[in-house]
């Protein structure tokens, strides 16, 4: 394997003479910031070679080391028959360069057992590297489906090996309360499991009978973020509010607007109506579920949704017109902005920002909001220009839900198709930006809703390859070359299956991965692109 190989492609690589063979004899030095990471890259590399890779207070023949000049998540790897040097401006950048190692060792590197028949040799080559954009993310919906914490673990070391660096974790939904608050216990108990789940895209769409539900503790949202921070990865958590809250609802009536409703958690996918209201008493409870979130979440970013709100509920509901009179408020969008500028407040005044959907743009946006944009770009063009940051995901592009080809035989297809090629395109800055607002752009990331993916498996058939592609769009600087990529990615491919990957083969899905029987919403390029356009009306002015 030779440094052209590598995915995501990095910035510089010079190939030298010979190679760096991993024997019994091979040993790590690290100077003291990065003991962690020779303990981490000592057990990266153990169990398929079976060598003991002793670390060393000096001398070892793997070193790894700082220097600050070469800048954050830089790397600086050389690889010489003697030894193989690892220098990062920084440890996330170290870790990079540790990972561009094990890319540069056979496929097998990745097995978890001993390998007998592998050559365990690195060919020398001097590779300087550094990251394009600093947030390079994929956002993962754990309300629709719930995923176990191992299972989160394991979606985190896969991000690890692409580079990637933001897990913007989607925790609540109508369909589901995904995080133990202890104020208030009610959210896990009756908000964490539906009845059953709809079985298809379709409005007619039946269910499927079958309970479903999770909820992560306190401990395992603490070993998540600690995890994803040995892997230099930060978990942005989002409470979503004050829509897609139905699961709330279902626990806490009170927080609702029909307060005799008999609510449960949603059994159907799409939009509800039922918004939480706009008394004193639910800011202060979301005020106290936020407290509890950051002080697990140690991110400087903290998600407060503010997506699809349908207003139908509050303009039928007397207390909520008298609470917008009372508070001299623009009608329903003015109190949605009110709703969130309270809670977006609280969240500053704890040190950390809002990270939010595009539509917040549409009303009153806290200082220091983060916005994701994810119908098409409309919403990074306008942020940007108003001085806001950006994170760029428009869904045409990056929403991995979406099919993934024209066939007939892709699992469940809804949207439009969003192929491999697709997402390499993504580029998050919008051309049409001056040099001051393209620097708003922090970078992208991916979005994976689950309604039709109820298995960690079927993440993989619909995050694999097409994450790869991503984390090559967010990294690499300098032109984009598909069939170039596509020949690495054919290489990058064997360590997919070596990790386990159940990946989309580019011939199509294989006949497990499909879901005949099962309608999805499929749409036309022209269908969503009106579709979209209808969404970011309130965004253009």
């Amino acid at each position: 394997m030779n440094a052209h190989m590598l995915l995501p492609r990095p910035a510089r690589s010079r190939t030298g003479t010979g190679a760096f063979t991993f024997d019994p004899s091979t040993s790590l030095t690290a100077q003291p910031p990065l003991a962690g990471l020779a303990h981490w890259l000592q057990g990266a590399l153990r169990p398929a070679t079976g060598l003991p890779l002793p670390i060393t207070a000096g001398g070892g023949s793997i070193r790894l080391q700082v220097d600050p000049v070469l800048g954050a998540e830089a790397y600086r790897l050389e690889v010489e028959p003697e030894r193989i040097t690892v220098t990062g401006g920084d440890a996330a950048g170290a870790f990079y360069g540790c990972q561009a190692v094990r890319q540069l060792l056979p496929p097998a590197i990745y097995r978890r057992a001993l390998v007998s028949d592998a050559d365990w040799r690195v060919p020398a080559v001097l590779i300087e590297d550094a990251p394009r954009f600093r947030w390079r993310g994929v956002m993962l919906d754990v309300a629709r489906h719930f995923m176990p914490t191992r299972d989160v673990l394991r979606f985190i070391d896969l991000m690890a090996v692409h580079r990637l660096n933001t897990l913007h974790l989607h925790l609540t939904d109508d369909q589901g309360w995904r995080i133990e608050i202890q104020r208030y216990p009610k959210l896990a108990e009756i908000g964490s499991w539906r009845r059953e789940s709809q079985l298809g895209a379709a409005p007619d769409s039946p269910g499927d009978g079958r309970p479903h539900g999770g909820c992560y503790t306190r401990q395992d949202i603490r070993e998540i973020v600690a995890y994803a921070a040995e892997r230099h990865i930060v978990v942005v958590p989002e409470i979503d509010l004050p829509g897609h809250s139905e699961a709330a609802i279902a626990a806490y009536p009170e927080l609702g607007t029909d307060i005799g409703r008999d609510s449960r958690v949603r059994t159907r996918w799409g939009i509800s109506t039922h918004l939480i209201n706009a008394e004193e008493s639910t800011i202060d409870f979301f005020r106290d579920v936020l407290d509890e979130v950051m002080e697990l979440f140690p991110s400087p970013y903290i998600g407060l949704g503010g997506d699809e709100c349908p207003k139908d509920g509050w303009r039928a509901d007397p207390r909520t017109q008298q609470l917008i009179r009372e508070r001299g408020l623009d009608g329903e969008e003015g109190l949605q902005g009110w709703i969130l500028g309270e809670l977006g407040r609280h969240v500053t005044s704890r040190g950390r920002r809002v990270f939010g959907w595009d539509e917040l743009l549409e009303g009153e946006v806290p200082g220091g909001t983060v916005i994701a944009s994810w119908r098409g770009m409309t919403g990074a063009r306008t942020a940007a220009r108003r001085g806001y940051d950006v994170v760029a995901c428009p869904d045409d592009q990056v929403y991995l839900d979406y099919r993934q080809s024209e066939l007939a035989e892709e699992p469940i297809p809804v949207g439009v198709p969003v192929t491999v090629e697709d997402v390499y395109a993504f580029d998050p800055v919008p051309e049409e930006l001056t040099g001051a607002e393209a620097a708003r752009i922090l970078g992208g990331q991916a979005n994976i809703w689950t309604e039709h993916m109820d298995s960690p498996r079927t993440v993989d058939y619909f995050a694999y390859p097409r994450l790869c592609a991503l984390a090559e769009a967010l990294w690499s600087e300098g032109g984009r070359d598909f069939a170039e990529f596509s020949r690495r990615l054919a290489q990058h491919l064997p360590r997919l299956d070596a990790l386990g990957v159940e990946y989309r083969r580019a011939q199509g899905p294989r006949p497990w991965q499909r879901r005949p029987g099962i309608a999805g919403q499929p749409a036309t390029r022209a269908e969503w692109a009106e579709f979209i356009d209808s969404l970011v009306a309130g965004i253009k002015s």
